[in-house]
């Protein structure tokens, strides 16, 4: 009888492990994969990588800038070069 008992324990243990890894990936939230695309710096007109580019917001949108001086000049009222 006790014989059984492990050899249920253990039957249950390896189909939970094989059905672990569908598991674990259907509860992970999946992030769509991001092309590096190309934003204008809002200053100078310059276009950068997103991944390059200096992140600010402005009215809670994202903005881009090519550099931290463009940034700095933005937050001053700046606008163009």
């Amino acid at each position: 009888m006790r014989a059984l008992l492990i050899l249920a324990v253990l039957l249950l243990a390896v189909v939970v492990l094989s059905r672990l890894p569908a598991l674990l990936k259907s509860k992970l939230p999946s992030a769509p994969p991001r092309r590096d695309e190309l934003v204008k710096d809002p200053v100078c007109q310059t276009y950068v990588l997103m991944s390059r580019a200096v992140r600010g917001e402005a009215e809670g949108a994202p903005t881009y800038f090519c550099s931290r001086e463009c940034a700095a000049r933005y937050q001053r009222g700046e606008r163009r070069a």
